[in-house]
């Protein structure tokens, strides 16, 4: 005999009547909705920023390097920086000067993930988000297709240190 347990939420009522286990309920409830939202970044931090990691990145010779916004897109960041390396050191140093230079401008609390020799750096610098790959790695993951400006058909995507000859 299962017993239904009474709640305010409708997604939770929902999901007790939902035959299984209590995980599976969970999962038919889906993420809690919380009203909490980021506060707005001063556009002049923000530009500072973005000019201190694209110029460390370029002066490592990081490729390909493109600036996204996801303002709108998402609440986790207002930019999302990706670029490419070609080798593990290469990345692993473009991610140490970026930390180094975020402190220098007073960006105090940065999270580096895979610096120890991964195809994959991810650098949460609070309002920017910087990912670093490797070729196949970064063409597997297609950051740019999921965040990019294709996505909804707006021009938020920037291109940062190419040519300007396009073929």
């Amino acid at each position: 005999m299962r017993r239904k347990t009474s709640s305010p939420d409708a997604a939770l009522a929902e999901a007790a009547k939902v035959p299984g286990t209590a995980r599976k309920k969970a999962a038919v409830a889906g993420p809690k909705k919380t009203a909490v939202k980021r506060e707005a970044v001063q556009p002049d931090l923000l530009t500072n920023m973005l000019t201190v990691i694209t110029t460390s990145l370029d002066e490592d010779k990081g490729e390909d390097i493109v600036v996204l916004d996801l303002v709108g897109r998402a609440n986790f960041a207002d930019r999302m920086v990706i670029a490419t390396g070609l080798a593990d050191r290469q990345i692993s140093a473009m991610a140490h000067h970026i930390e180094k230079k975020l402190n220098e401008i007073g960006i105090k609390r940065i999270l580096i993930e895979g610096a120890n020799g991964s195809d994959w750096v991810l650098i949460d610098a609070g309002d920017v988000v910087v990912h670093l790959f490797k070729p196949e790695s970064r063409e597997l993951y297609g950051l740019e297709r999921m965040w990019g400006a294709d996505l909804d058909g707006s021009e938020d995507e920037v291109a940062v240190g190419q040519d300007e000859k396009q073929d």
